[in-house]
């Protein structure tokens, strides 16, 4: 038996008392270096310190980063939604189909998630704050250039350049907080900066409705070209107070080693695949549930927008109560009972013949989103703790190639089935894809490999 100092943290300061430990013997020590055998487990002593560190809450300097990088995540969200009311206008103005316009949506999408493979290397290795806050000034500068677009074609191409930037805030943001806060606290804490998020899916959805209908569709690019370069002002300002997150020595491992570690664990893959499907199946819908409202029920593009736009409230809605809903119903519940609202919602506004039904049906949309990918998003950061802006940025990369894929298959079904019998087709791989992540989450947590 040796004794050993262990610390006591319950007094004001801190004292020491001595335990006894069996010594452990080298040759039949089976757990590397720097971990410590409990029972059947090791964990590394990161991730117990982590442990012991998960009933503090952020601080004052981690609350105002946390709340700068939710508003650069609500102009992200503001500035990928904003086409999706614009989309009649934009074929009525540039007198193309909608299976053309469709790319100022389809090929934002495409470059947001190819562009994930090369600011996850980035932001581990120079810094996921400064990544962001970098980027967020490019999307100022590619969304004035969509303001001056003169043809489809430049717009198009402007909304990669913005895409391209884009690509980086939602990610990153959700990897510094995977970094700086413990697992036990990771969920809630990314709901508070999720609330950014669909905020900003509502304000993209209903502002580009209204402004489209009022002052025109170069208005709304212009006014999100302000605000991109005003949150970028804030981040600098801030960046001083995040030292924390500028790692003391860059990664040894290059792009593919990092991007081979995630890959080569099994439920990093599943993950993935999730994502891509969430992606193409809910996004797909949502692309085109304002044009479906407009063309199905007669709405105006600001009331058909504004009635989408719920989507985003009922997200924030669960944002603002998600601290006793997570604890209540737990992970598994969570992805269920949210996947089960996603299905019926949409199933209501594709085939509902009243359309003042669509508007409960939207604001559930996003409760039941909210809930689904809330949980998703929480597995995504510890799918590799050890490359956390890789592993976040993948899944990212998955979730946004997933979205090309849905709106460029339903843009281009729509005009040969229409719009309510796409979006049936699409609820029913939702249905398979909630299944499968429940049961696959189901499975994860009776180990106890995340900690949860």
């Amino acid at each position: 038996m040796v004794t050993r100092e262990a610390p006591q943290t319950n007094g004001p300061k801190s004292s020491t008392r001595l335990v006894k430990t069996r010594p452990i013997s080298s040759q039949n020590n089976k757990y590397p270096s720097g971990h410590v055998a409990l029972g059947r487990c090791s964990y590394s002593q990161a991730a117990l310190n982590e442990q012991n560190t998960s009933t503090l809450g952020p601080s004052a300097a981690q609350k105002r980063a946390i709340f700068l990088l939710s508003l650069a995540t609500f102009s992200s969200m503001a500035v990928q939604r904003i086409c999706d009311a614009m989309l009649p206008d934009l074929s009525r103005v540039f007198d193309a189909p909608m299976s053309l316009v469709g790319h100022v949506i389809a090929f934002y999408a495409v470059t947001h998630g190819l562009m994930q493979f090369i600011y996850g290397p980035l932001g581990d290795r120079w810094g996921k704050y400064q990544v962001v806050m970098l980027t967020t000034l490019g999307c100022s500068v590619g969304a004035l250039l969509s303001a001056l677009s003169q043809d489809l074609d430049q717009l198009v191409l402007a909304r990669i350049v913005t895409a391209m930037s884009s690509a980086a805030i939602v990610p990153l943001a959700l990897a510094w907080v995977g970094d700086q806060v413990p697992y036990g606290q990771r969920q809630e804490t990314l709901a508070r900066v999720g609330l950014g998020t669909m905020l900003g899916i509502t304000a993209g959805q209903w502002m580009g409705g209204l402004l489209t209908d009022t002052l025109g569709w170069r208005w709304a690019f212009g006014g999100m070209s302000v605000l991109f370069a005003l949150v970028a002002a804030l981040l600098w300002r801030e960046q001083k107070q995040v030292s924390s997150d500028t790692p003391d020595a860059a990664p040894t491992a290059g792009f593919v080693q990092q991007t081979a570690s995630v890959l080569q664990s099994v439920w990093s893959r599943k993950m993935l695949l999730i994502a891509l499907m969430e992606g193409a199946t809910i996004f797909g819908m949502l692309t085109i549930t304002a044009a479906h409202l407009h063309h199905t029920h007669g709405l105006s593009l600001t009331l058909a927008g504004g009635t989408s736009a719920l989507f985003g409230l009922g997200g924030v809605l669960f944002m603002g109560t998600a601290k006793p809903t997570i604890r209540r119903l737990g992970e598994v519940n969570m992805a269920g009972c949210g996947g089960a609202i996603l299905v019926a919602s949409f199933a209501c506004i594709a085939f509902s013949p009243w359309w003042a039904l669509a508007i409960p049906a939207c604001f559930f949309t996003g409760y039941g989103f909210a809930m689904f990918h809330n949980t998703l998003q929480a597995k995504a950061t510890q799918m590799a703790p050890q490359a956390r802006g890789t592993a976040v940025t993948l899944f990212a990369s998955g979730l946004f190639l997933g979205q090309s894929l849905g709106v460029t298959a339903v843009t281009q079904a729509v005009d040969h089935l229409g719009s309510a019998q796409v979006m049936a087709l699409a609820d029913l791989c939702l249905v398979a894809v909630v299944l499968f992540f429940v049961r696959q989450l189901r499975k994860r947590n009776a180990t106890d490999l995340d900690r949860s």
